[in-house]
């Protein structure tokens, strides 16, 4: 992958993305086929394809039926979260949204809780391998935060994934909170005017770009009026007529 100039996260990142979609559900994307990854919808002009079981698998281990079946994440209420796995493919779709900390050695999984009391995240990997990390949210993230929930909840370890629910309330809601604070400020294109000739001027603009839905911000006592682009022409022309 290095040789090739990708980047194993932007990778992972997508192969991650494509694992939450459904087998068989249509999805409208460029051709995958020869990676293995999609069947291609034949007779259409547009890039359509379907997930295969491959892709939609690849988010689970593929060395531990075991552990495939029944799951490997714990997360606790004070957003701990614990992971027993021998996939490097868990390490790396958990890193996506996790800081890498600490590294040790344990001969007792049981004692897992015992010993180390203070880990943020911890995850289990080959020879009794323990890795530490901290959970976070990248900014970059290319899937939605809801989706992180989903995941953990459908690798919920067998100790936790019978319980109601298998991720405590107060992560997700946490979770769903940052979402909606990276989700709160839209970006829309608009144009700026000011130094309108006299508040009469002013207030007719404002009443035009109000009748046509475009008023986006307005300060009377500035006489500054924000509207959106679609209809910067509309009000352009409109001010010309009132010259």
């Amino acid at each position: 992958m290095r040789e090739g100039g990708v980047d194993p996260v932007d990778l992972i990142s997508f192969m991650l993305e494509l694992s939450f979609h459904e087998t068989g559900q249509i999805i409208t994307v460029k051709d995958l086929a020869n990676l293995g990854l999609v069947k291609l919808q034949q007779g259409r002009k547009d890039g359509w394809f379907i997930p295969t079981k491959l892709v939609t698998n690849l988010s689970v281990s593929l060395s531990d039926s075991t552990t495939r079946k029944q799951g490997f994440v714990v997360v606790e209420t004070n957003f701990r979260m614990y992971a027993y796995s021998s996939s490097k493919l868990h390490c790396e779709i958990l890193r996506l949204f996790s800081r890498y900390y600490w590294t040790w050695m344990l001969l007792d999984i049981n004692h897992l809780f015992l010993l180390l009391p203070t880990l943020q995240i911890t995850l289990h990997c080959d020879k009794m391998q323990l890795c530490g990390t901290f959970l976070f949210l990248r900014s970059s993230i290319c899937y939605t935060l809801c989706q992180i929930i989903s995941f953990l909840q459908q690798n919920a370890h067998p100790r936790v994934a019978e319980r109601m629910p298998s991720v405590p309330e107060n992560v997700t809601d946490q979770i769903r909170l940052w979402e909606a604070d990276l989700n709160r400020v839209e970006m829309t294109p608009a144009h700026l005017y000011e130094e309108f000739p006299s508040k009469d001027v002013f207030d007719s603009a404002c009443d035009f770009a109000r009748d046509h839905g475009g008023v986006l911000w307005e300060d009377s006592k500035t006489m500054q009026l924000v509207v959106k682009a679609d209809i910067h022409n509309h009000i352009r022309e409109y001010l010309r007529q009132q010259k």
